[in-house]
């Protein structure tokens, strides 16, 4: 194996590797103080949370000072994301008021400890002696000030104690201080009603929220029902239910003991919820529920979301765990598909045939036997599969993929296997992804014009790599491995790897040509995370079998160091996406003379929860205003890689009346992609090659930013204005801002992006002058 020192790299801030911190996506969490005498009022809290909102899981601060290690066990069997939080009980004994013994007092102290809280964006506090009846969607998307419910009895300008939704201008050392600073003063009142210190500090400056919110118990005095519309109930005062309650309350208190539940009655009766399930919370109830009943059905929903989240073993050994009867077709499909995703392919392809029995499953059976045998070569038998799947349901969109797949024939090699290098990419498919179709032809530029088959032997990465494929690599010159982001979990997942190429450790040592590893992103979305020890090891064979190992960015350069010894890190190098400088490449390139009077709008779907979370309907409230702006001085087009890709199209009509021509950029062939994307004047996108490929040709770009590697490429180019997170709070004025700005001065910026993209080529020309070398040409 021939290997060289590798090239300097361009001079790039140290990435930020927190992907919260690199997409701005808001960090939310629920937080209350918890003691022993209120902790049957807590577990009925986080019942009553899960019950009234299975699809929300997010922190769960706990603040305490004295719960014993059982209580904390009991807590977090009933949420799989707290955070413990021991508070600073000697933190207020200067106060001048208080009796701190006295409970409602202490608690009322120690609550100010969630203003030292730093971790989060928005932080919602919950009392003890409440229950969650309805959806609080409402608070999760809240992003200004502190909002809270006035107080009933006492009048507007007063907050009422147990709700605070705080956003993190509160959650700052500067608060915290006037805090400290009235609390030594005395200058406030504190009793059971009220929290004192902060209604001196606010003044009654805070957002009202409606008193559903915090439905204080005194209001149904007189046995009084609960009113429908009440999201959360409070027991204010000093009898508790669980202590016995207090007369005049029974059908509030009926309501409590709604959610005084055994596990198994919790669990049950969580699984039952309708509407979408958070997967965390499915996991966490879902799996002691299928250990204690041997339920079919409820492991099924369990590797459902198991395998959602990309954990395909878990989700093997939960349905594995129970007996599923032959007729339950739909078990063995999701066992089938976990089974596969493991590469388990023949105890898959039992389940799959089993599932595939049944009507209502037969469709979507028949396409993953199509894929497993695809993916092994059999194009025949993939044929087969994907044409019963048709007849079932001629309108399968899998089904038809894998028919297509199976029934293309390859292109014809027209050049000599020495004299030919092979390929390992993703190559996507008609009406795919628009930057993925382009990635592979852009790949082979780097290494010459000649981008056919004449020089070059396509490997599909998806397609398992056997002994066979071994023998035809090592007929070649070398491999080059490049096109997509190749490094992610669960676009076609395997067990041979963990990540898209399907190759197998021995059958990787095999290979006895110079590898060649070249602009490979690390893929993770906010919130996704490569769990398998198996990628570690492929990726650090991969490591040391290279020749030359380049990433597309500095922080795939940090993340993929971070999961090697220290002895590989400088054979991992910075080698740019070659979109990026498309310019430099395509032979023959000019650029145009004249632009089209247009902006280019890009946004993605792609696990929409991953990018958005709480945030949709901001993002498209702002995205909404800035169309409007930037509209009244040029055409806004959407521009769509993928079919997924119009909904913003379809929402902003929907929503707010805006009517945007739709360009199907996955209908296009890689010529009309690069000339529609040098020809207009701007592109705004949220995927990372509608970013890429339009700065490559030279037109200038906004990055909506909804993955870390939108950022990573802009501290790449040191240019972080020219993204701004699909989070911003006033996303729609800095989207207009800067975008109008570009037009200004658009012949500037078009400069600019010329000299950005100049360093990025000086990059490419050393690693090319290295590749040469590896191989000999």
């Amino acid at each position: 194996m021939t290997t060289t020192s590798p090239a300097p790299a361009a001079a790039s801030p140290a990435p930020v590797t927190a992907a919260h911190d690199l997409t701005g996506k808001r960090r939310i969490a629920f937080a209350s103080y918890v003691d022993e005498n209120y902790l049957p009022g807590f577990l009925a809290l986080l019942r009553s949370l899960a019950l009234s909102n299975p699809g929300v899981c997010e922190d769960f601060v706990v603040l305490h000072d004295d719960l014993r290690p059982a209580s904390i066990a009991r807590i977090r069997a009933l949420h799989p994301r707290v955070v413990l939080r021991r508070v600073d009980t000697g933190r207020y004994d200067a106060y001048k008021k208080g009796d701190q013994g006295n409970y409602l007092v202490r608690k009322a102290y120690f609550i100010l400890d969630v203003f030292r809280i730093r971790e989060y964006d928005t932080v919602i506090t919950l009392d003890t002696d409440m229950v969650v009846l309805g959806d609080l969607g409402e608070l999760l998307r809240l992003r200004e000030g502190l909002a809270a419910v006035p107080q009933f009895f006492y009048g507007q300008h007063k907050l009422n104690s147990g709700l605070l939704v705080i956003q993190r201008p509160y959650l700052s050392d500067a608060f915290c201080a006037r805090l400290d600073a009235t609390g030594h003063s005395g200058d406030y009142e504190l009793d059971k009603h009220d929290q004192g210190i902060l209604n001196a500090v606010l003044d009654g400056d805070f957002v009202r929220l409606d008193a559903r919110y915090n439905f204080v118990k005194r209001r149904l005095s007189g046995d009084l029902p609960v009113p429908d519309d009440t999201a959360i109930l409070h027991f204010t005062g000093r009898h508790k239910p669980w202590q016995g309650g207090e007369a005049g309350y029974a059908l509030a208190e009926d309501r409590w003991r709604e959610f005084d539940l055994s596990d198994a009655e919790f669990h049950a009766a969580w699984l039952d919820s309708p509407g979408a399930l958070h997967h965390d919370l499915l996991v966490h109830f879902g799996t002691p529920h299928v250990r204690r009943t041997g339920n079919v059905e409820y492991a099924r929903k369990v590797a459902a979301a198991h395998i959602a989240a990309g954990d395909y073993q878990d989700a093997v050994d939960i349905l594995s765990g129970v007996r599923i009867p032959l007729d339950e077709a739909w078990p063995h499909e999701v066992l089938g598909q976990a089974l596969m995703s493991v590469s388990r392919d023949e105890e898959a392809r039992a389940r799959l045939l089993l599932a595939s029995a049944a009507p209502n499953r037969a469709a979507v059976a028949h396409a993953r036997l199509a894929q497993m045998a695809w993916v092994r070569g059999d194009d025949a038998e993939a044929l087969r599969h994907a044409t019963a799947g048709l007849s079932v349901d001629i309108t399968h969109r899998s089904s038809r993929l894998w028919a297509q797949r199976a029934a293309t024939v390859p292109a014809q090699e027209l050049g000599a296997p020495e004299d030919q290098l092979a390929h390992v990419a993703f190559y996507m498919d008609r009406q795919g992804n628009a930057g993925d179709k382009l990635l592979p032809e852009t790949v082979r530029l780097g290494f010459g014009a000649d981008t056919t088959s004449r020089r070059w032997h396509s490997v599909h990465a998806h397609r398992y790599f056997d002994e066979a494929a071994v023998a035809r690599v090592n007929a070649r010159r070398g491999l080059v491995i490049g096109g997509g982001g190749l490094f992610i979990p669960d676009t076609m997942p395997n067990g041979n790897s963990a990540w898209q190429w399907n190759v197998p450790d021995e059958h990787l040592r095999a290979v006895d040509v110079p590898i060649m590893v070249y602009a490979v992103g690390f893929n993770a979305f906010d919130g996704q995370s490569y769990r398998a020890g198996r990628f570690r090891e492929s990726l650090r064979l991969l490591v040391e079998k290279s020749s030359f190992f380049g990433l597309r960015n500095h922080g795939s350069i940090a993340k993929v160091r971070a999961m090697l010894p220290a002895h590989l890190h400088d054979r991992v190098r910075f080698q740019p996406c070659p979109t990026t400088v498309s310019r430099q490449l395509v032979p023959g390139w000019t650029d145009p003379a004249d632009r089209e009077d247009t902006v280019l709008l890009n946004a993605a779907y792609d696990r929409a929860g991953l990018r958005f979370g709480h945030d949709y309907g901001h993002f498209l409230g702002e995205i909404a205003k800035a169309v409007r702006s930037i509209g009244a001085h040029t055409e806004v087009r959407c521009v769509a890689h993928s079919l997924d890709d119009e909904k913003i199209a379809f929402d902003l009509r929907r929503e707010y009346g805006i009517s945007l021509p739709v360009v199907p950029m996955y209908d296009f062939d890689n010529d009309e992609i690069r000339d529609l994307y040098a020809r207009t004047r701007l592109v705004i996108g949220m995927r990372g090659h509608a970013g890429m490929i339009p700065f490559g040709v030279g037109t200038p770009i906004v990055s909506l930013i909804s993955h870390p590697k939108m950022t990573y490429f802009l501290a790449d180019i040191e240019r972080p204005e020219w993204g701004v997170s699909v989070h911003d709070k006033d996303l729609g004025a800095v989207l207009t801002e800067r975008a109008l700005g570009i037009l200004d001065d658009h012949a500037g910026t078009v400069a600019d992006v010329h000299g950005r993209q100049r360093e990025l080529w000086k990059v490419t020309e050393a690693n090319a002058a290295d590749i040469r070398a590896i191989l000999g040409s």
